[in-house]
């Protein structure tokens, strides 16, 4: 589990291996000395298992089903990713939840520099608007952001300096890739409102008529 607060912004070492699946190196800087053989790290928001450690180097396994899904697959040698460790009990939640798990991609649309924030527009599938709300969280390279608009196929959001300058987003622009996480608790309530079955086999018109 993740927040959405990116703490280091690492540099792609090398890309190992092809086609099914790779290996991705990576120089996590300072954040390497707080990652463990095993631990979860949110990478571009997808969560991947650390396998090596070598100084700041830090190795990651990626399936051919995450290289398919995220933008992954694309990343080379000298690229940015965004970082992440996975959340402690007892940490803040600066962000949202996040849990590492890419509902698709998204293309820029849009990046536009105004006075005291950036605007952001990324074109998606009308199958993630569908989890979003006005306002609510979505997480955007693993960034948490907040809906300023929303549109059948595509959506907005309001960048402060800080966040720009702190994560990919300062080198990105039109027409680039993104992975994209809609907030989970969307997903549960779409799930429970199309009439999906609890556990123990039970409707939503049964828990209604339960008092439920």
């Amino acid at each position: 589990m993740f927040t959405g607060i990116i703490q280091q912004v690492g540099r792609v070492l090398a890309v190992r291996g092809g086609g099914q699946a790779r290996v991705l190196s990576i120089d996590a800087g300072p954040l390497a000395r707080h990652v463990g053989i095993g631990d979860s790290v949110c990478i571009d928001g997808v969560c991947l298992t650390a396998t090596a450690l070598d100084g700041s180097r830090v190795d990651f396994d990626v399936s051919a089903e995450t290289l398919r899904l995220t933008t992954l697959g694309t990343l080379k040698p000298g690229d940015g990713v965004n970082m992440e460790p996975a959340l402690q009990v007892g940490d803040r939640l600066g962000g949202h939840f996040v849990s590492g798990h890419a509902d698709g991609t998204g293309v820029i649309r849009r990046l536009e520099r105004l006075p005291g924030e950036v605007r952001l527009e990324v074109e998606v599938p009308e199958t993630l608007t569908d989890l979003m709300i006005l306002k609510g969280s979505v997480a955007v390279d693993g960034i948490s952001l907040t809906i300023a608009a929303l549109r059948p196929c595509a959506f907005e959001v309001s960048i402060i300096p800080h966040t720009l300058a702190a994560t990919t987003l300062e080198h990105k622009g039109a027409g680039d890739r993104v992975n994209i996480e809609c907030d989970m608790v969307g997903r549960w309530v779409k799930k429970l409102l199309r009439g999906a079955e609890p556990a123990g086999g039970m409707s939503i018109g049964d828990l209604q008529e339960q008092g439920f």
